[in-house]
């Protein structure tokens, strides 16, 4: 059995975990890091963000070989798909960034535990594997991450019926794949799979896709993918999934019994929370399995800490990220914040989806006085050239004071058009700040100029 001090330690090694563990190690505190997984990232790294992106990126260039190059003038013939080399692809892009989590942990001198970490008394963490330990440490990080939500009556197998996790890996496309969910994941997947040619279907519990995101940008969305040959099915409530040995059969309240030949169950994911030992230092999880936390991540008990998926507020590997580092900082340096309103959010759909800070909703709800402006796509140089004219961008500045409340893009690249909208909002940002940049002409980052001239009126381009 070893037994060992340490400063810091830290359960889990997934994007707030390694980030924390990393940070805690710049700052010159012996650092340690637990992880269950041979592979190190987290869910995110191994069967979440990046092996999604992969099949998105590689789904996408298949899709348009097919489809979308004659528009400019580029004749294809004989395209065809070979999705084992498709997945090779993505396995390989996975495991060279997991090693090279390995290699950042070495790297920053950051002792790597393989096995189970849990809670063992305050400043205590038992680790059970192939080398047992109990570890010591002023300071004990919980990043354990989130696991796949159930849903009653489905009957998952991980094969024929699966998560997200088997919806990275099918070795053949299904003819008919029902996805149970329109968040980002299901949509993201059900995107992937239907650009290699499977019929999917998606059934929603809600009357709209992306709960959550701003209704306008929400239903832009919905028509854009339905155009594409999505089928949703919204105001669904399922029953029942299972695979009789030949076809999967869904079960929906007050319709009649769907069948597919895979079903892909997308309905969330929920804190990673059992097993850890929590009993031990008397903390207490909310109704949701939630870690309770104050504002600077400290638990109930002394010394012990949680942050990104185990806590309240979006499951997003960026915010687990930062969560890990102003967490670290606040107790090394006693400063460490984030502004939750500035924390962007990316479907990676084609058009993408992103969003940061309020939506209209939100804000009407709210009661809060704010002024919109608007821009599609369809009236940008740049958009017309790559021929992906689809969306818009929004902009909400509140109506006394002009500072950015929130922006929403629906569109071509709106993953990366977001960070500007996302730094103008750390910065208090106002909509006539937004607007008086100078943005190079002909980008897409013009839309974005546009809509926040919108704001006041004084759009030029439309």
């Amino acid at each position: 059995m070893i037994e060992r001090s340490h400063d810091v330690i830290v359960i889990g090694a997934g994007p707030g975990g390694y980030v924390a563990a990393i940070r805690a190690a710049q700052l010159g505190l012996d650092t340690a890091c637990i992880e269950k997984e041979a592979a190190l990232g987290g869910t995110c790294l191994r069967v979440g963000c990046i092996p999604s992106k992969a099949l998105l990126e590689s789904s996408e260039r298949y899709d348009e070989a097919r489809n979308g190059l004659e528009i400019h003038g580029v004749k294809t013939s004989g395209v065809s798909l070979d999705l084992a080399a498709m997945m090779k692809r993505k396995d390989t892009i996975v495991r060279q960034l997991t090693q090279g989590v390995g290699g950042l942990l070495k790297k920053n001198k950051v002792t790597r535990y393989v096995g189970t970490g849990r809670l063992d008394g305050p400043g205590r963490v038992a680790v059970d594997g192939d080398a047992p330990a109990v570890l010591s440490a002023k300071h004990i990080i919980i990043a354990t991450g989130s696991t796949v939500s159930p849903l009653p009556g489905v009957e998952v197998d991980f094969d024929r019926i699966g998560t997200s996790t088997e919806g990275l890996a099918y070795d053949t496309v299904p003819e008919h794949l029902i996805v149970i969910g329109a968040g980002a994941i299901g949509l993201e997947l059900g995107s992937v799979w239907h650009r290699l040619g499977a019929r999917v279907t998606v059934l929603e519990y809600l009357d709209r896709i992306l709960p959550g995101t701003d209704a306008e940008i929400a239903s832009a969305a919905k028509r854009s993918f339905e155009k594409q040959g999505l089928v949703f099915q919204l105001g669904v409530k399922v029953t029942g999934a299972r695979f009789d040995g030949s076809t999967c059969v869904v079960e929906r309240e007050g319709g009649e019994p769907l069948t597919a030949d895979r079903v892909l169950v997308a309905v969330g994911r929920k804190p990673y929370t059992d097993g850890l030992g929590l009993e031990t230092v008397a903390i207490e999880r909310d109704a949701r399995g939630r870690i309770p936390i104050d504002g600077h991540f400290r638990t109930s008990c002394a010394g012990i800490y949680a942050i990104g998926d185990v806590v309240a507020g979006p499951m997003l590997a960026h915010k687990a990220e930062e969560e890990g580092v102003a967490c670290v900082e606040h107790f090394a340096t006693g400063h460490g914040h984030i502004n939750y309103e500035a924390i962007p959010n990316v479907v990676y759909t084609h058009p993408e989806v992103a969003t940061v800070g309020r939506s209209e909703e939100e804000l009407v709800a709210a009661g809060v006085p704010f002024r919109k402006g608007t821009y599609p796509f369809m009236a940008n140089g740049r958009a017309k050239a790559l021929a992906q004219t689809e969306g818009l961008v929004k902009v909400l500045a509140h109506a006394q004071t002009d500072r950015i409340l929130g922006v929403h893009i629906f569109g071509p690249r709106a993953g990366d058009l977001i960070a500007e909208a996302a730094v103008a909002m750390e910065y208090g940002a106002s909509s006539e700040d937004l607007a008086r940049a100078c943005h190079a002409h002909p980008t897409l980052s013009e839309c974005l100029k546009e809509a926040a001239l919108g704001v006041h009126g004084r759009t030029i381009n439309l």
